[in-house]
Formats: C-alpha cells, sequence, structure tokens
C-alpha cells in the first residue's frame, strides 16, 4: 500500500457489528485525503470496504475474525444448488438504475430490515440514513433491481471498481425466502462481473462464527486477505 497515505485507528471501541459482546475498532484512510474510486480500488485490495462515503477496515488488537473475501471469477463454477438458484429465479426480470433514493426501493429496504436485522442497530432507518449508508458521492454505484412481473423483489447494490466488482449490498422480500434471493443476486454479479471480463467480486467480511455470514463460503473460488495476501479460503 502507498507509503505516502496517512491510515488513523478509531479512539474508542465501539460494540462489534458481527459479534456479539465484542468490542472493535477500525482502521481508516486519512481523512485529508480526497477519496476517488480508483484510489477505493486500490484499498478494496488490502482489505477495506465502503460505508457510504467513508472506507474502514476492521482492526482490533485481539481478535481477527473478519476476513475479507472476494471470488475469484476465474476458478468459480455454481454449484448444483446454486444452479438451481438461477433457474428458480429465471423469470425474474432485471434492471440496472442509478444509486439513488426510490420510495418503492425505500419501502422494501425497511420491510428487510425489520424482519431480518430487528435489533441489529440498522433498524427503524430514514430515508437519510438509507442514502447515507448506501451510496457515496465518489463511487461507482448501481442498484441492480429484480421484479417478478410488476413486483419488485430485491435490489444488489453493486460497485464498480478496477478489475472487479463489488457486491455492497442486498435487501430483499423477507417473505420469499425460498427463493433464495440473496444467493440469486449474487449469482447475477458474478455473471455480470464475468460479461466484463473481471476478475473479482468482492463480498466484503465473512466471520467463521458468524452464521449470517455462512452463504458466502457456499461460492467456489472464495479468496480471504490473511496475512497481508489474497489467498485461497478453505472452509
Amino acid at each position: 500500500m502507498s507509503s505516502t497515505l496517512k491510515f488513523y485507528r478509531d479512539a474508542h471501541s465501539h460494540d462489534c457489528a458481527y459479534l456479539e459482546g465484542q468490542q472493535a475498532k477500525n482502521l481508516y484512510p486519512d481523512p485529508n485525503q480526497l477519496m476517488s474510486n480508483n484510489l477505493y480500488s486500490h484499498l478494496i485490495q488490502y482489505g477495506f470496504r465502503r460505508s457510504g462515503n467513508q472506507a474502514y477496515r476492521p482492526h482490533c488488537s485481539n481478535c481477527q475474525a473478519c476476513i475479507p473475501v472476494r471470488i475469484n471469477l476465474q476458478q468459480f463454477k455454481p454449484s448444483r444448488s446454486q444452479r438451481r438458484c438461477l433457474q428458480r429465479n429465471q423469470h425474474l426480470t432485471i434492471k440496472h438504475l442509478p444509486a439513488e433514493l426510490n420510495p418503492e426501493h425505500y419501502q422494501l429496504y425497511t420491510r428487510y430490515l425489520s424482519t431480518r436485522h430487528s435489533n441489529g442497530g440498522m433498524d427503524n432507518p430514514t430515508e437519510e440514513s438509507y442514502i447515507n449508508f448506501l451510496t457515496s458521492h465518489w463511487s461507482e454505484t448501481e442498484f441492480i433491481e429484480f421484479r417478478d412481473q410488476s413486483q419488485l423483489v430485491a435490489i444488489a447494490v453493486t460497485d464498480s471498481i478496477l478489475q472487479g466488482l463489488s457486491a455492497f449490498y442486498t435487501f430483499f422480500d423477507p417473505d420469499l425466502t425460498q427463493q433464495s434471493l440473496g444467493t440469486y443476486a449474487i449469482l447475477q454479479q458474478i455473471m455480470l462481473a464475468q460479461e466484463q471480463d473481471l476478475s473479482w467480486l468482492y463480498l466484503g467480511y465473512w466471520i467463521e462464527n458468524c452464521q449470517k455470514m455462512n452463504y458466502k463460503q457456499t461460492f467456489s473460488g472464495l479468496e480471504g486477505y490473511i496475512d497481508q495476501q489474497w489467498k485461497p479460503l478453505k472452509t
């Protein structure tokens, strides 16, 4: 990583968003450094992620549970279950839209959080918190919309970066759990990246003991950023 870019860690710990009862700290690039999509494309290769405009990476003194993960698209092959997921959802229509406030999208987001992440710190969002979390003024972000005829069923928030895509966040109709829409959204982002001849799809962080993240290890070609290098993740 460039030696000219300075980094700062949280002065105080905060509740870990992933492991109950744990305290966490993050590492941030110099706030005086003008963030850009090119710089973020560089940072994400070193395990960073964004939340809104802010790039960060977990940096806890006594815990290294958060492992940045990405799918090596040349190594990816869909499993039998994933092929069934594609077939089960082949009737859905897909549309690529600008990353901006849409009341219908926002309503689905609030339903998703109230069902899937109740009391997780993200429920009861406002339109402002919705936009501030999902979008940024410097990223190349789009909302991939999935519909069953006229019914909105899922949104995949996707960042375009150099040599890859980043699956930033997906929310979907909580009443349609049998359709595996989260998995389907990732599969569609994989295919989109492959069509663009890109190398990786970044999936954020994976924690072995966090059940909500188990789905990430079902994708072949998964790599983890461990000991300052990307390597195949054996799970």
